[in-house]
């Protein structure tokens, strides 16, 4: 069932209040039984979490191709630097922070 919000706008009296959605607003407030309790609107109270959800999820429409890149086909993309080799004959890695090995 979700919960509604109401408002008194005569005597200031704010209430959250569940009820079946086929329920009738409610209209008599609680606190000075008067005919001025209004149903409020509210942001949704959820939020997509986990993997896979993101804010810009279905935004816009389909995205089209850059007029930039149909009108360059024959482009070739540059070649890919050559790797350097270790003694090993094992291709060059670099790391952030050198690895040591030692106990802790």
């Amino acid at each position: 069932m979700p919960i509604y919000a109401y408002a008194c706008s005569t005597c200031g009296l704010r209430q959250d209040v569940m009820q079946k959605m086929s329920d009738a607003p409610l209209t008599t407030c609680p606190e000075c039984g008067k005919e001025t309790f209004a149903k409020q609107l509210t942001a949704a109270g959820f939020q997509l979490k986990g993997s896979g959800y993101y804010v810009t999820d279905f935004k816009g429409g389909p995205k089209k191709p850059d007029a930039k890149s149909e009108a360059k086909p024959d482009a070739t993309p540059a070649p890919a630097p050559a790797a350097s080799t270790a003694s090993s004959g094992c291709p060059a890695k670099s790391f952030a922070a050198p690895v040591t090995s030692g106990t802790a």
